[in-house]
């Protein structure tokens, strides 16, 4: 028999990644999408593909995507963010492996999805980027993510899981400006997280390997080692400005924690 999908999704102002997305997945069983107060037309967009909408006040990226995941009502969950695209190949893989065809149910509770991102107007392939695996299709109930997690963390499943085959698309920063204010807030966030945990940089040693060494090493690592040059400028761009992201959420941290931001 047919294990039945529900797509889980957060948004926040996602009008002009919506449509996209949302097309991508309209066959699904039921869509649930957690708004925290958008001001454009997700709302309506989301309704206008028959998804089920509900408001929950932003709480940090766990607790967000938890509430979705509560609101599921299907066999199964594919947690999708609004600016990710299920190529025809993928939602082909995944009806094949929710047909349970010749009786045969699928052989795991959670399977990786490979994520090709888009950074810059270039789909990176190189330099840790690609594939960027996540775990994002499971078995209702069988996934959550832990509280006061970070925006890119992954969902807590025990057991063996499966990897498919074909790539989902990150529409992820198609400019250098929407890269920034995304870095920029990203890295607010984890910086708080980073405090509660008590990783703040306080002795000399940790405040120079979290915000210069670290940085610096994590470029040389993706750039060079693992081949990121091969993206050409926009491969640059990227591997430059991540650690510049890695250096901020320490820096501000360490000033959080001083009381000073």
């Amino acid at each position: 028999m047919r294990k039945t999908l529900s797509v889980a999704m957060i948004a926040m102002n996602e009008e002009a990644n919506l449509p996209r997305t949302l097309e991508s997945v309209r066959w699904a069983d039921e869509i649930v999408v957690v708004d925290s107060g958008s001001r454009d037309r997700t709302l309506e967009i989301a309704q206008s593909f028959g998804a089920r909408t509900s408001f929950h006040a932003f709480g940090g990226h766990g607790e967000q995507k938890n509430v979705a995941l509560g609101l599921c009502t299907s066999d199964w969950i594919l947690l999708l963010d609004a600016d990710e695209v299920l190529t025809p190949g993928l939602q082909d893989e995944i009806r094949q492996l929710l047909a349970c065809e010749d009786g045969h149910e699928p052989k795991y509770g959670a399977y990786w999805i490979p994520r090709l991102n888009l950074y810059f107007g270039r789909w990176m392939r190189h330099g840790g980027f690609y594939p960027d695996r996540k775990l994002r299709l499971f078995r209702r109930g069988a996934a959550r993510l832990s509280e006061g997690v970070g925006p890119h963390s992954t969902p807590q499943f025990e057991g063996p899981r499966g990897t498919l085959r074909h790539d989902m698309l990150h529409y992820a920063y198609p400019t250098l400006s929407i890269y920034l204010e995304h870095m920029n807030r990203y890295s607010s966030e984890i910086a708080l997280l980073l405090v509660k945990s008590g990783r703040n940089s306080k002795s000399l040693p940790a405040f120079l390997w979290n915000a210069v060494l670290n940085p610096a090493a994590t470029f040389v690592y993706n750039y060079v080692f693992r081949l990121g040059f091969l993206d050409g400028r926009e491969g640059l761009l990227l591997h430059l400005n991540h650690s510049v992201y890695i250096h901020w959420k320490f820096i501000k941290a360490w000033r959080a924690a001083q009381g000073k931001e």
